[in-house]
């Protein structure tokens, strides 16, 4: 079994990690900042989001797209400035999170559904697609607690990690964006998946913070390699050389007591796969 090191720490809550330009780029929650860190530890803050990052992705001409969590909207990195792409409190009923921008720039975010920490009864949401003209419209329904997703690289396929559905689930994608023939990807039994990346056998890994690890998964549920970690693993991302390093975020705490507590971390190991598909 592959032993992570650590890349960094002192973070608040890392999540959303992805890798682009020879960087692996994430939000950290509660300092309210996406940061980018290279493969010797050294890191940069990219910009700041007062409404808490979460969800990154980048268009077609390279700016970057991030999902504003509270405010409900998706941010779009002009230069320096972080100006509104979309407004999604209309379409969103709570707190926006993960997202996946395939290779037209087409923006697949999920939220909450519901008052996570307030205790509210969980229920289920929807998946809101973003154009890169802004216009914003709802392509799923019923999603329990979407998280993380990816798109298979000949971008046909786009898998969504439902954490409350203990689920992977799959829809065809369209031509024009559209979500079609939904399926189940991977029923994962008592693992709960968080943030998600997919390999080039087809196979995808699963952060599961309730179990503290990730795990490999093919269609249909099989479980071919867990990575254990002494703490709530929230999401991964295979990038590095060639894309063999999956990188893993972790902390101690998930809720605003991760702002004090700054167990958050970057951990990584080698796998023999590479990463493939986006993000």
């Amino acid at each position: 079994m592959p032993q992570l090191d650590v890349l960094l720490d002192g973070l608040t809550f890392p999540e959303g990690p992805r890798w682009h330009q020879n960087r692996l780029f994430f939000s950290d929650f509660f300092s309210h900042r996406v940061v980018a860190v290279d493969q010797s530890g050294v890191s940069e803050t990219i910009c700041e989001v007062p409404n808490q990052p979460s969800g990154l992705g980048w268009l077609p001409d390279g700016r970057m797209l991030v999902v504003s969590m509270l405010d409900r909207r998706l941010m779009r990195l002009d230069g320096d400035d972080l100006v509104e792409a979309a407004d999604l409190s209309g379409l969103a009923p709570f707190t926006c999170n993960d997202m996946v921008v395939d290779a037209e720039g087409r923006a697949y975010v999920g939220n909450f559904g519901f008052d996570l920490f307030a205790g509210e009864e969980p229920c289920t949401t929807c998946l809101i697609r973003v154009d890169p003209d802004g216009t914003a419209k709802i392509v799923a329904n019923d999603v329990f607690f979407p998280n993380g997703s990816v798109i298979t690289p000949d971008g046909t396929t786009l898998i969504v990690g439902e954490s409350r559905g203990q689920r992977l689930s799959a829809w065809e994608v369209s031509a024009n964006g559209d979500l079609e023939k939904r399926r189940l990807w991977a029923d994962l039994g008592q693992n709960i998946p968080d943030g998600i990346c997919l390999d080039a056998e087809g196979c995808v890994w699963s952060a599961d913070p309730h179990h503290n690890e990730v795990i490999r998964v093919r269609e249909g549920g099989e479980v071919l390699q867990r990575v254990s970690t002494d703490r709530g693993a929230y999401a991964c991302m295979l990038g590095g050389e060639n894309r063999k390093t999956l990188f893993v975020c972790t902390s101690k705490h998930s809720g605003p007591e991760a702002a004090k507590q700054l167990s958050g971390r970057i951990e990584y190991c080698r796998v023999e796969v590479p990463g493939a598909g986006l993000p």
